[in-house]
């Protein structure tokens, strides 16, 4: 039955590059003329493994790994844990406690990046000898958004160029990518010398807290390595992300005087809860909804002359007589930003607003860091121009910055403060976290063959 679905997915990916071939005649790829004789049969590989890359997609699909199921998260990372030994890396798991609740993250080493790691760590100065060009750091993620209950959706092929189904390229796409790049650089015996450590998570869609150790292992080894590729959701084939946003949370918690609304906006009774909530919220807009890749949003308002809200769950209850003027009022929400200097300027301004107390109510605001921002730099748009050079060579063109407004927060952005950064490598499709999630199957190969070309240079 396996062999007969590798045969028919063989069959469609084949009809799928002559779809392809009569829309840009032939392959870019195999006509260049910049690509060494090393980096052709890196393409020749990947091209002859393409029905294998399919199927490893369809059988990690089809296991359901939701975040919080732990023994689907595993048996995912099991199953890739495999494809990496097959490419000569030497694994591991890092385990999470049980009160953590995750399953953990497995990561992946070239004997070279295990050496030079466990050099460092006994602090033999010669390690680096035995290592040619850039450490690279490769970020993926075994969980998905769906958990068990929800509805299934299993891989299922659309047509000759698009299959759907849970994580098809959020991200397990991207994790395909990254095996078999490796796997064909392996082949040519091009990762003898080179410092490749790839690290899936299995908590990126609901990072377990505290984060200091959810994330410790994971921002230790990537300090170890310079350069930081991660393969979330790619944006086709010409763009990548050179910075994304961070994520943070903000609660405001307001009280004021109650009593019979008929002396509402006077100076004995004063305004109440909801009004002072509102106005400070509406500040927050007036004062920065302009800022350019700042945004704010309160996603829990509740207020009333009987209000309970329980912070863990972010769910509350409230009773509104509208003869009451109301005692209390909660706004929970959140605040994305570029920078740091960015996050730290609009908490400020946010403060201010608070602390301006209409008559007879008291407010405060508390902040919470969540996950920090991957800012634009130098070192990012230097291995971006690397890439770019790639694709030229593959005869697609430049690859240019895409607008980091159009990603969330993402694992590669815990490491941003220690390497240079490039994300968005992995594979392209459409409604990812969403039922009916669908993968480019098109676009499928291009991408492979651009991380593992990328891979190449940099580790030259």
């Amino acid at each position: 039955m396996k062999k007969a679905f590798v045969l028919a997915i063989a069959l469609l990916f084949t009809m799928g590059l002559r779809a392809q071939q009569k829309g840009i005649t032939k392959s870019p790829i195999t006509e260049s003329k910049t690509l060494n004789s090393e980096e052709q049969q890196i393409l020749n590989y990947i091209d002859a493994n393409m029905p294998r890359a399919i199927a490893l997609l369809k059988e990690s699909v089809n296991i359901n790994s939701g975040t919080l199921n732990i023994e689907g998260v595993k048996k995912v990372g099991a199953l890739f844990a495999k494809e990496f030994e097959a490419a000569g890396l030497q694994t591991h798991w890092v385990a999470m406690p049980d009160s953590i609740r995750r399953a953990g993250h497995l990561v992946a080493m070239t004997p070279a990046a295990a050496y030079a790691a466990n050099s460092e760590a006994t602090q033999n100065k010669n390690a680096a000898k035995v290592i040619k060009g850039k450490k690279l750091f490769l970020i993926g993620h075994l969980d998905t958004v769906f958990e068990p209950d929800m509805p299934a959706n299993p891989f299922t092929m659309l047509n000759d160029s698009t299959a759907t189904g849970q994580g098809a390229n959020d991200m397990k796409g991207g994790d395909v990518i990254v095996l078999i790049a490796l796997q064909a650089l392996q082949a040519q015996g091009l990762l003898k010398d080179a410092a490749i450590t790839a690290y899936l998570t299995g908590d990126e869609e609901n990072a377990g807290y505290p984060r200091a150790v959810s994330r410790g292992d994971f921002i230790e080894t990537a300090k170890k390595s310079q350069i930081a590729l991660a393969f979330e959701g790619a944006n086709g084939l010409n763009s990548v992300a050179t910075a994304r946003r961070g994520a943070s949370g903000w609660q405001l918690n307001v009280t004021a005087k109650t009593g019979h609304s008929s002396g509402v906006f006077t100076q004995n009774a004063g305004y109440g809860a909801i009004y002072e909530a509102a106005r400070i919220v509406n500040e927050f807009r007036v004062q920065l909804s302009q800022e350019k890749y700042l945004t704010f949003n309160p996603g829990v308002f509740i207020g009333g002359s009987d209000m309970q809200y329980d912070q863990a769950k972010a769910t509350g209850t409230a009773i509104g007589k509208t003869n009451i003027i109301s005692p209390s009022t909660v706004v929970n929400g959140d605040l994305r930003f570029l920078t740091e200097p960015q996050k730290i300027a609009a908490r400020k301004t946010m403060q201010n607003i608070v602390n301006q107390s209409l008559t007879g109510t008291k407010a405060t605001i508390s902040f919470q860091d969540g996950i920090p921002s991957m800012a634009p730099t130098k070192g990012n748009e230097e291995v971006m121009e690397v890439i770019s050079n790639v694709t030229k060579s593959m005869g697609l063109g430049a690859t240019t910055a895409g607008d980091p407004g159009s990603r969330g927060a993402g694992d590669i952005s815990y490491v941003a403060a220690y390497l240079d950064c490039i994300d968005g490598l992995g594979a392209s499709g459409k409604g990812a976290h969403a039922p009916g999630e669908t993968i480019n199957l098109k676009e499928f190969p291009f991408l492979i063959k651009r991380a593992a070309l990328t891979m190449y240079r940099l580790t030259r």
